[in-house]
């Protein structure tokens, strides 16, 4: 990611976590999610999938980044489309792989390596 798109104050990242209900077998989980045209409408248009996986036991995690301003119409297509099928919790996150190098070399420099 370059500096800028990192540093820009009208985009976010925001990570959700999609718990599965475990009442609910994969078949009714996929059902629900055709039904709700989950496939077809999430994430909303404009938004970016930076990253989605599956964590067995919990569910799917999704890392999307967007605009500021698209942040209400990530929240309206959850509500419409996954409520009944996962339980959802929200973190606003960021990229810290770059500053994870910056940390590196400022120690190494500090250590004298």
């Amino acid at each position: 990611m370059s500096a800028a798109r990192a540093d820009s104050t009208d985009t976010m990242m925001l990570t959700v976590f999609l718990r599965h209900d475990q009442s609910q077998n994969l078949e009714q989980i996929q059902g629900r999610l055709d039904e709700a045209g989950w496939w077809q409408h999430f994430p909303p248009v404009g938004c970016e999938v930076v990253s989605w996986v599956v964590a067995m036991g919990v569910g799917q995690i999704v890392t999307l980044r967007l605009p500021v301003a698209r942040l209400a119409a990530v929240n309206v297509e959850l509500e419409r489309r996954a409520w009944g099928v996962f339980h959802t919790d929200f973190y606003p996150t960021y990229d810290f792989v770059p500053v994870r190098e910056r940390l590196i070399r400022e120690s190494d420099e500090r250590r004298g390596a």
